[in-house]
């Protein structure tokens, strides 16, 4: 065994000891694309599997986006043939799947590895699944989070270990990557994607990281990754810390202020976010401001709401802080069943004057409707008394209409995008009534009745 060979080898192997990141009875899930670094560890890991009783798996993914993906595919299939490893492929139309989950083809990609990865690890108790990122990896994803603006967790970069998630190769570079390969005269494919500046991470290595390396400093990747450690260190202590500032002052949805007040700053701020985070569908999009803006609720003794994306709300109730769930309020709520009944008017009728039942001039309605309850940005059409109409925000025609806050989240409205059709048990947007022109009407019956207070609802004037 060459002398390059045998110190990657124990280098990586001291690297998963270290953190413990495979236990004999493990079942390893490894992700293997074709590529350099994915097949290295690969190599690696069979050689572990010599010292370690494990098993492992590999898992394959067809993004279909490059026309020769199928050559990778079978390039794997055959390398775990040759060594008896267990294979999986799995195909998926990654440009169709961002376009529908309305984010980058390479966000779409890697949420998809992990749920295949997951799918795979579910049939076993110990499974764990292996990914091949490595140091210049973890060191780009440094500056990428760094330049976009980012906490201590963003500045990690990439963790050893991150719940079923290990990453063996985060010890070494590319370069000893290739050496190794090269050692054992393996192939890989090459992606022809990597080498183009399309998406962010490449222009950071192929420019930003080689320019750092030839004229700053050229161990610039194993620094970056020390220090990566260090910072990884320090989080793991915030979090320690984080977890009993959320016994101290958090009750099921409430923050209580006065312990809360007691926290140093940089824990007030992370209990914020993690909370936030938790309401989130995507565990992201909640940025420093917003936190800032939910700080703000603990210094006055007003009763206010910071409302932040996906419809999470933060809300000041005297000597506690509450937090809805905008995201669980319009899947989980027990909405009303509704009946939609397309009808045409006969030369002249009374609409329907029922609180439950309502007619809305068929031909307005050019988009689907949907049943919920309120989101930030809601709005109806009112009459402006004039006999025109004027645009007013659903929180604000609650607030006039003197609807309690506790109400307010439960009470189901039928929606066009926006656009408020009809808030149930109250009243239905100017824009959409039937007048005398209507050629088609859509009757809407909601089938359970909602308690709206004592108000009166506003009856429909017009006729047909």
């Amino acid at each position: 065994m060459s002398d390059i060979r045998s110190t990657i080898e124990q280098k990586v192997f001291d690297y998963v000891n270290k953190n413990k990141m495979i236990a004999p009875g493990d079942t390893i899930i490894l992700g293997v694309s074709g590529g350099a670094d994915s097949v290295c560890l690969f190599f690696l890991l069979l050689q572990l599997r010599e010292q370690t009783d494990f098993e492992l798996h590999v898992v394959h993914i067809n993004h279909g986006i490059r026309p020769d993906a199928a050559e990778d595919e079978a390039f794997v299939e055959r390398l775990c043939g040759q060594h008896s490893v267990p294979f999986r492929a799995v195909r998926a139309d990654v440009p169709a799947l961002a376009k529908q989950e309305k984010c980058s083809e390479e966000d779409a990609g890697r949420r998809l590895r992990y749920r295949v990865f997951r799918e795979e690890e579910e049939g076993f108790s110990q499974g764990k699944i292996a990914v091949a990122h490595h140091a210049d990896d973890r060191a780009e994803t440094m500056l990428l989070h760094l330049f976009r603006g980012t906490s201590t967790r963003g500045l990690c970069g990439m963790e050893p270990v991150r719940g079923d998630i290990i990453r063996p190769l985060l010890v070494l570079e590319r370069s000893e990557i290739e050496a190794y390969l090269r050692e054992l005269s393996a192939d890989w494919c090459t992606d022809a994607t990597n080498g183009t500046d399309e998406y962010t991470r490449n222009r950071i290595r192929h420019h930003i990281l080689p320019y750092a390396k030839e004229q700053i400093c050229g161990s610039v990747v194993a620094n970056m990754n020390r220090t990566a450690e260090l910072i990884c260190e320090t989080e793991e202590y915030l979090r320690m810390q984080t977890a009993q500032a959320k016994k101290l002052c958090v009750q099921d949805n409430r923050i209580e202020v006065a312990p809360f007040h007691t926290l140093p700053r940089i824990l007030q701020k992370r209990l914020i976010l993690e909370l936030a985070e938790q309401c989130s569908p995507t565990g992201k999009d909640i940025s420093l401001v917003h936190v800032e803006d939910v700080l703000t609720l603990f210094e006055k003794d007003q009763n206010r709401t910071i409302c932040l994306p996906f419809g999470i709300t933060f809300r000041r109730q005297y000597d506690r802080v509450v937090i809805d769930d905008g995201r669980l309020q319009s899947t989980a709520q027990a909405l009303p069943e509704f009946v939609m009944t397309p009808i045409f008017p006969k030369d002249t009728c009374e609409i329907v004057q029922k609180q439950y039942t309502k007619w809305f001039d068929y031909d307005k309605i050019v988009e689907p409707l949907e049943i919920r309850t309120r989101r930030v940005g809601d709005y109806l059409m009112v009459s402006d008394g004039k006999g025109g109409m004027i645009h007013k925000s659903l929180k604000d025609y609650m607030i006039t209409e003197k609807i309690p806050r506790e109400e307010r989240d439960s009470i189901p409205v039928l929606a066009q995008g926006s656009h408020i059709v009809w808030l149930v048990g109250y009243r239905i947007s100017e824009y959409f009534k039937v007048e005398r022109n209507t050629t088609h009407i859509l009757q809407v019956e909601c089938k359970k009745d909602f308690p709206v207070g004592s108000r009166t609802e506003e009856k429909d004037e017009a006729s047909c």
